[in-house]
């Protein structure tokens, strides 16, 4: 597997992106953008980036707080904070979220790793909800996968949802961060805008089922078989869809 850092600047701002993929594939495959939980990019994200990729894909890890962001532990109040700071903020989210994708994508399309007409993108977390409000703004993504999404519901309420691809959300049932009624919400929100949406509700499983190093079983509990599901689910969508 190779990881490739990729710059780009939004406002003067420095981040710093990472291409993940198979070396040993020669073949062109579809790009799948990812916008991580609020760790951002770090050993950990990638790990998961390394898992979604396979030999099937390349991911597009996305960087939405800044270059070394990632490289020390943070207290749960500053990822909490990291986070609020970019999802508080639409316009930013919506620009820094598509000059990653830009950026991404035209590395990957210049190493020639990519179909680019065959573009998709996941989220995890609070990566959910950020690419939940690209996707709103009109990314041309033509499916989108979102894992245990935080802030599902836009940050702006009344915002267009301008939604061009099919959608995805994989969650669990006891999730106590984004309870049903949020989840109801979304639901409304994409029959409403007449998108081709699936929602498939784990009944065991609580928050961050898909991230290894999760371990508060009330809230937050990675769940292996969850995961492992999550990904099969995942795979076929995208099989049907790009």
């Amino acid at each position: 597997m190779v990881e490739k850092k990729v710059p780009y600047q939004v406002n003067g701002r420095q981040f710093e992106g990472v291409i993940v993929y198979d070396d040993s594939v020669k073949t062109k495959r579809p790009a799948i953008f990812d916008q991580p939980d609020w760790k951002g990019v770090c050993a950990d994200t990638i790990a998961q980036a390394r898992a979604v990729a396979g030999k099937d894909y390349v991911v597009l890890l996305a960087d939405m707080f800044g270059v070394g962001y990632g490289d020390k532990p943070k207290t749960r109040e500053q990822l909490a904070a990291g986070m609020k700071a970019v999802h508080n903020d639409l316009p930013f989210t919506i620009a820094c979220g598509n000059a990653a994708h830009a950026a991404l994508m035209a590395e990957a399309e210049k190493l020639g790793l990519i179909d680019p007409e065959k573009r998709a993108a996941i989220g995890y977390c609070a990566g959910g909800g950020f690419v939940l409000e690209q996707a709103r703004a009109g990314a041309d993504f033509k499916a989108v996968v979102v894992f245990h999404v935080t802030n599902p519901n836009p940050v702006v309420p009344g915002t267009p949802c301008n939604v061009k691809g099919r959608v995805l959300a994989i969650h669990g049932r006891a999730d106590p961060v984004t309870p049903r009624p949020m989840m109801d919400a979304l639901e409304d929100e994409l029959i409403k805008a007449k998108v081709d949406w699936h929602i498939v509700t784990f009944g065991r499983g609580v928050h961050s089922f898909c991230d290894p190093t999760a371990n508060n079983p009330a809230a937050t509990q990675y769940d292996e078989k969850l995961c492992r599901t999550s990904y099969m689910l995942m795979r076929d969508f995208f099989a049907e869809s790009l």
